[in-house]
């Protein structure tokens, strides 16, 4: 009895993705170190896109970091190191998103006009045109608070 955590890997443990400048999106299934994906493509830097944040600046991981698995990962230009993260940096990751989402089929498509439900006329319920409900009404004191102004005495020194 107890909790038992198993030392194993889960057999459907995500993949490593990689989106390159050019948008193409690779799965890694072991792990990889950023050094050997900055030599396959040059003169760029790799960033977890957990850390992209606009108006913040790139932080490039190191050439010895492993990669997290199950993490995304995104490779930018080497003339971005030291720049803000813009909105169009980031705009260009979602569209990569949304082309290796679409690839995959996991996007679901909603009607053009969503039937919007009937709403709900307080003039059409009889109970509550009836006088003896107008009169409740009348009688219920007001939640809005009255704001009056506070008239203060001066102050008299002796």
């Amino acid at each position: 009895m107890g909790n038992y955590a198993s030392c194993t890997l889960n057999k459907h443990s995500k993949a490593t993705k990689v989106i390159y400048p050019n948008g193409e999106i690779h799965k890694l299934h072991q792990p990889v170190k950023a050094a050997e994906l900055m030599m396959e493509s040059p003169n760029t830097f790799l960033v977890n896109s957990k850390s992209l944040r606009i108006g913040g600046r790139f932080s490039a991981l190191n050439a010895d970091e492993d990669l997290e698995i199950a993490s995304v990962y995104v490779m930018f230009p080497m003339e971005r190191l030291n720049s803000v993260v813009a909105t169009a940096d980031l705009a260009a990751l979602f569209l990569a998103a949304k082309s290796g989402a679409n690839k995959i089929g996991n996007v679901r498509i909603l009607p053009e006009n969503p039937a919007t439900p009937p709403r709900l006329s307080l003039d059409e319920i009889d109970e509550l045109s009836s006088p003896e409900f107008k009169k409740m009404i009348s009688m219920c004191r007001s939640k809005k608070p009255l704001l009056e102004t506070i008239a203060e005495e001066p102050t008299r020194s002796r």
